[in-house]
């Protein structure tokens, strides 16, 4: 009899220390908590869906797919209570740093973890380095704790396959040949440089390419409730085979465009010469002709004036010449 009343109250305070006291929690400053009840995670009331960043990014196809129910999250603080049938899911929302190359689900994979491979458009097997900034979405955390079984896996999945046909189908933008001539030249001339090494655009143009993904990620954050914070690609290798004769390709494209541009600032001198020299001889031709020009306006005056202030006029200019020669030669009829 002691021993089963020993047992009940044994039982007894197993359960007050297991369920009531350790019922007790607490949520810190960079996590955010869910609750289960009997396995169903604790909802808003309605049951609105959850719209987290870039969910209007998704197609018409794609969003019945990822419409996960909105929870309801407890904030950092406590103590909160769980009763012995809920269950608390915490998760941490600090924004994380992790190589692009790593591999969840394989450590040997892409060498390691270091290097990821990609091909480019002229067939050019290239390795990428770099890191990206994720970190877990709050307001779409339903995704993040049930929708997927490895969120991380999905979510480098995701942004490796965007990467790699980004690198496979990357163009330079257009607008960098080089011409000579005139600023307002509208047509490049024969002889432009065109170079149709891909590499050397991947890398002229890492910018871009960070900002593309960083677009195109966006909606990782509906489907799968991580947000890809930044993509910070930093190094683009070619095969070691190939290392020299793209240096060698590189140089000779950086002495044909220093030759242009050489060429280019002597014909744009010779050009300026050449307007200045027009301009200068236009002067001269309006400053011969501006005193033959206002003589005839003259002249046409005095024919309007009458017949005789031609002739008066003609006489005063011959005794005026008169007065200033020294000698006179004048011809008399026979």
């Amino acid at each position: 009899m002691q021993i089963g009343a020993g047992l009940i109250v044994g039982f007894i305070v197993w359960f007050v220390v297991r369920y009531l006291l350790l019922g007790f929690f607490t949520v810190d400053q960079n996590e955010r908590a869910v609750k289960t009840s009997f396995g169903r995670a604790q909802r808003l009331p309605g049951d609105p869906l959850a719209k987290p960043p870039g969910v209007e990014d998704l197609t018409e196809e794609e969003r019945p797919r990822y419409a996960f129910p909105a929870l309801k999250v407890l904030p950092p603080g406590g103590p909160y209570f769980k009763f012995p049938w809920e269950r608390v899911y915490k998760v941490s929302v600090a924004t994380e740093t992790l190589n692009m190359a790593h591999d969840p689900e394989s450590k040997t994979a892409n060498s390691g973890g270091t290097i990821l491979e990609a091909v480019t458009k002229d067939q050019l097997n290239i390795g990428l380095t770099g890191q990206i900034r994720y970190r877990v979405a709050e307001s779409n955390l339903y995704a993040y704790l049930f929708g997927v079984k490895n969120p991380i896996a999905h979510v480098m999945g995701f942004f490796i396959s965007i990467l790699r046909e980004r690198i496979a189908n990357f163009e330079a933008p257009k607008g960098g040949v080089m011409t000579l001539g005139h600023e307002d030249a509208e047509s490049p001339i024969e002889g432009e440089i065109e170079i149709g090494v891909s590499i050397n655009d991947l890398r002229k143009n890492l910018r871009d390419i960070n900002d593309h993904m960083i677009h195109e990620c966006m909606t990782s954050a509906a489907r799968y409730g991580m947000e890809l914070d930044a993509s910070l690609i930093t190094g683009i290798d070619p095969p070691q085979d190939v290392e020299s004769a793209l240096a060698a390709i590189n140089t000779a494209h950086n002495q044909v465009s220093a030759d242009i541009s050489l060429a280019r600032a002597e014909a744009d001198q010779k050009l300026v010469q050449s307007r200045r020299a027009v301009e200068i001889q236009t002067l001269d031709a309006h400053a011969e002709v501006e005193p033959l020009t206002a003589l005839a306006d003259q002249l046409r005056q005095l024919k309007a004036s009458g017949t005789g202030a031609l002739a008066a006029y003609l006489k005063n200019v011959r005794l005026d010449l008169y007065t200033q020669a020294r000698r006179v030669l004048r011809e008399e009829a026979r």
